[in-house]
């Protein structure tokens, strides 16, 4: 991941953003602005300036044609959810996965179906050990 492997965190509307450019593999900022408007209305001058800033911090790539410029991401998916993760057991559960499992167990955040397939996948994981 670009940044020189810091933890990358990102707001809401920047998540969303950058799961437009992970959707396709480049857009205009009125690409953008079209395909969030179905989550909230910004500003194109807004946008333009989020995706400058994701440019700055390397998490996105510009190319000009024309007048036009298109942006793509440098990053995963994958990696921004690990690095986001990641940032919140080191700041909010000082690195205790556990205390976070019981924390989304305990508050009802994971559904009985998803325990269930969770069991699946850390018994698969212990027997491929």
């Amino acid at each position: 991941m670009e940044e020189d492997n810091k933890s990358v965190s990102l707001s809401e509307p920047q998540l969303a953003l950058m799961r437009i450019l992970w959707q396709r593999s480049e857009a205009t900022v009125s690409d953008v602005v079209e395909a969030m408007r179905e989550q909230r209305s910004l500003a194109h001058t807004t946008i333009a300036t989020m995706l400058s800033r994701l440019e700055k911090r390397g998490l996105i790539s510009a190319r000009k044609e024309g007048r036009l410029f298109f942006y793509s991401a440098n990053v995963s998916e994958s990696d921004i959810q690990k690095s986001m993760v990641s940032e919140l057991l080191s700041s909010l559960f000082l690195g205790n996965a556990r205390a976070l499992l019981n924390h989304l167990v305990r508050e009802d955040e994971i559904k009985p179906e998803d325990l269930e397939q969770m069991r699946t996948s850390l018994k698969d994981r212990t027997q491929s050990k």
